[in-house]
């Protein structure tokens, strides 16, 4: 089947990569030259919003899916005309505004943290009164990996960063968090769904940095939190249950049903005295899935491939633990993340910048410690990287 995909980063190359050998051929739309998808599909050359490329595109293809939810509504209608566009474009306008989105949420009876709309400074002192502080300003458009977002602490704090980030913004109570997980669902153009294990996030200056997956045995070797996250006093889940990853599943399926949901949807999850607290959703395979390449024996990239081509979805399986740690801005050595047992590089042909996501390692291992291990290993060889986000002891 041809496959178009709207984006041609390292999620797009992933997903052909994935793509090939199940027979697929693909076709990206991307406006910066040599994008990382280009090494396994065609590429046309424009914006996402462009009339010739986006024809183009729905010409070259029997499907079209998206590695970026950002995509113009405009564009994503215009391609849903003329050829199965996937997840539906009302997944990627719901997910495109954070309080549009947590309103899905909240309709669904998915717990979220307190929230309210603020279009200028005459809403903030009404906002604060239901967020309460400390609270997390945020555009409710645009934005990743920490931008468009500040945290604040008092009514002046929050009054400053409304006038700094500007009209249609969302404040949301601080949540206290034990740690950070994200689900992520599987659903098939038949009918069939599927779930990954839940899987521990940590971030550092807004950047996803470390994942383990599966979460429950990994949750004692946790580094102390930093100031805000979490409170110190809230109780902790050393395991994750499995009523947990029940939860997380109905959660995610409940969201698949109001969308009428084809492809890979990945949901961010504050979890709080043993509860799931919603915080965003993405309409694509994420970061926090990049795992699976290693750590299951079908990853999120190829039933994404399934999903939408309809193909049968497969029931993943994990036999051990795995972790994920993301290379920003500067390369490791490649020899010498080949030399750690259980590491796996994967580059993504991305010049080298400060804060930009160039690359990962999967680690995978029989037990937590050889994985603790291995990924103290990829951290000391990562330049830059500052404290590993996890001890290597609870």
């Amino acid at each position: 089947m041809k496959i178009g995909i709207l984006g041609g980063g390292q999620l797009a190359r992933m997903l052909a990569l994935e793509g090939i050998p199940l027979g697929h051929r693909f076709t990206v739309l991307e406006g910066a030259p040599d994008p990382p998808a280009g090494v396994a599909s065609a590429v046309v050359a424009a914006a996402y919003d462009d009339p010739d490329g986006l024809a183009a595109v729905a010409a070259a293809a029997d499907v079209v899916t998206y590695e970026f939810e950002n995509v113009p509504a405009d564009s994503a209608a215009y391609l849903a005309a003329r050829v199965p566009a996937l997840p539906p474009p009302g997944a990627l306008q719901v997910s495109q505004d954070r309080l549009a989105e947590k309103r899905m949420f909240r309709e669904l009876g998915i717990s979220t943290a307190p929230f309210h709309p603020v279009d200028g400074p005459e809403d903030v002192e009404e906002a604060v009164a239901v967020t309460g502080l400390p609270a997390v300003i945020k555009t409710r458009r645009l934005g990743y990996d920490g931008k468009g977002q500040e945290v604040v602490r008092s009514l002046g704090e929050a009054e400053a960063a409304v006038e700094e980030l500007g009209a249609g913004l969302i404040v949301e109570g601080f949540v206290a968090f034990e740690r950070e997980l994200s689900v992520l669902a599987v659903a098939g153009r038949e009918g069939g769904r599927a779930f990954y294990p839940l899987t521990e996030n940590h971030h550092r200056g807004g950047i996803l940095r470390v994942s383990y997956a599966p979460a429950p045995g990994l949750a004692p070797l946790r580094a102390p939190a930093p100031a805000l996250t979490p409170a110190p006093d809230l109780p902790r889940t050393s395991d994750l249950t499995p009523s947990l990853q029940s939860e997380a599943e109905r959660l995610a399926a409940l969201v698949l049903d109001r969308l009428d949901y084809i492809g890979v949807l990945a949901i961010e999850l504050f979890e709080v005295g043993g509860r799931l607290l919603a915080n965003e959703m993405a309409p694509r395979v994420h970061n926090s899935g990049h795992w699976t390449l290693d750590g299951a024996d079908v990853s999120q990239f190829e039933n994404h491939i399934r999903a939408v081509t309809g193909m049968p979805l497969a029931t993943p399986r994990v036999p051990g633990p795995a972790a994920m740690v993301n290379v920003i801005g500067e390369l490791p050595d490649p020899g010498a993340v080949a030399s750690i047992p259980g590491a796996h590089l994967h580059l993504y042909g991305k010049a080298p910048r400060p804060g930009r996501k160039i690359g990962h390692v999967n680690v995978t291992a029989r037990d937590e410690a050889a994985v603790m291990r291995a990924v103290s290993r990829v951290w000391e060889l990562l330049p830059g990287a500052g404290e590993l986000p996890m001890a290597t002891g609870g």
